[in-house]
């Protein structure tokens, strides 16, 4: 968003020079001892739902994992789309806590490898998740062999992955650069590249959506689904961004860098996207319905019936109706621990969306949440937790040499 609030450095005439820092800006040995913890979480999550999950290729695995991974993928790719955006918008507000997005960005890089479980069996021919690798069992998708085939699936993949993760690599890096010198130079510079760069991962991140999740039902599709995705991973991200920055000020980071300005700006985007969610999502549900498209409406019918129903509700009232006036006031977006509950909040039922996604192609009779789909969800949060800190060892918390650093340290709502 562009940055239209005011900071106290505006009266001297827009000076930058940011005051003196007096917080702690590295974290501790004890801080990442929590990223061996969550790895260990990680791994034993993820171990135990394969157990359970009937093997690695086993169909509740399959598709518990995909639930978990959508949703870990969405925390990282709206960390990439929002870094980018501060840059294309040369915004000033949030440089305290944009080296806290571009570590969760990193995040698609652990993400590119954890997508190998989903993608053997597509190089196998195995339908066990994407049932139009085996095209002589569904009717009537003869006409989509053009798209949906394991060799342009499987490059499709590739593109995607290595395109987030140089993003993410690219605005880390040059971040780094400018505590080395490049000021004014190397901040137009980026701004120049993220229009540009803002374009493909539209369109990556719309086509990634619909190949890991729309194809799972392949005679369904929707022209809105890309966006869709994409508003869930801008509230994902803005929950984790507030948690993060919680996190580091109990442990003595940026006490004072980070105030209740920026938490404010923060809630705000939560707020926002969780009106936007509801927009799309019922825009979606309202076009299908009125077109009365078998091929279209047996998607919908498949979540409005037996306790689907009911889970349709629940997804209804749970993701917009309660948080939507839950956050409306101002002074809840100012408050910490109120903040950090609907951060929390919104979390877990954005992977509650997932698993509405994805789950009603595997239990068509009802709603069938167990353990496999907890493991797999704890366990990828876990790995994406210890590798995000991980990326933290030995970096600065803040950008310190971005020029516009003051305006945000000053920073004020109005």
């Amino acid at each position: 968003m562009a940055d239209q609030h005011h900071s106290k450095s505006d009266s001297h005439g827009g000076h930058d020079a940011a005051p003196k820092l007096t917080d702690s800006i590295r974290l501790s040995g004890a801080d990442l001892s929590l990223s061996k913890t969550a790895f260990a979480v990680g791994v034993v999550g993820i171990g135990g739902a394969i157990a359970l999950g009937g093997g690695l290729f086993g169909k509740q695995f399959q598709h518990s994992y995909l639930t978990a991974f959508m949703w870990a993928l969405s925390i990282t790719l709206g960390a990439l789309f929002w870094v980018t955006l501060q840059h294309l918008v040369n915004a000033r507000w949030s440089i305290v806590v944009r080296r806290l997005g571009e570590f969760l960005a990193q995040g698609v890089v652990l993400l590119a490898l954890l997508a190998i479980p989903l993608l053997i069996p597509v190089l196998q021919h195995n339908d066990t998740l994407f049932r139009w690798l085996n095209h002589d069992t569904i009717h009537g998708i003869s006409s989509k062999t053009a798209y949906l085939n394991p060799s342009f699936f499987l490059g499709r993949m590739v593109f995607y992955f290595a395109y987030f993760a140089l993003m993410a690599t690219f605005w880390l890096k040059k971040s780094r650069e400018q505590e080395k010198g490049g000021g004014e130079e190397l901040t137009r510079s980026l701004q120049g590249k993220a229009a540009p760069a803002m374009i493909v991962f539209a369109l990556s991140v719309t086509f990634c959506a619909i190949d890991f999740l729309m194809t799972l039902d392949p005679m369904w599709f929707s022209t809105i689904f890309g966006v869709y995705y994409f508003s869930t991973c801008v509230l994902t991200f803005h929950s984790v961004l507030a948690l993060f920055a919680m996190w580091l000020q109990k442990k003595g980071h940026l006490t004072s860098a980070i105030t209740t300005e920026h938490y404010h700006d923060i809630g705000k985007m939560m707020f926002a996207f969780t009106a936007f969610w509801t927009y799309i999502g019922f825009s979606q549900f309202m076009l299908i319905w009125y077109a009365n498209i078998p091929e279209e409406t047996a998607w919908f019918r498949d979540r409005l019936e037996g306790n689907w129903l009911s889970a349709t509700l629940v997804l209804a009232a749970a993701h917009f109706v309660i948080p939507f006036f839950g956050m409306m006031s101002r002074e809840i977006k100012r408050n910490k621990t109120t903040l950090g509950f609907w951060a929390v909040w919104i979390l877990v039922i954005c992977w509650f969306d997932m698993y509405w996604l994805v789950a009603p192609n595997l239990h068509k009779g009802g709603m069938a949440i167990g353990l496999v789909d907890i493991l797999a969800w704890v366990g990828v949060a876990g790995l994406l937790l210890g590798f995000v800190l991980s990326k933290a060892k030995d970096t600065n918390l803040i950008p310190t040499g971005d020029p516009r650093l003051g305006r945000s340290l000053t920073f004020q709502n109005i």
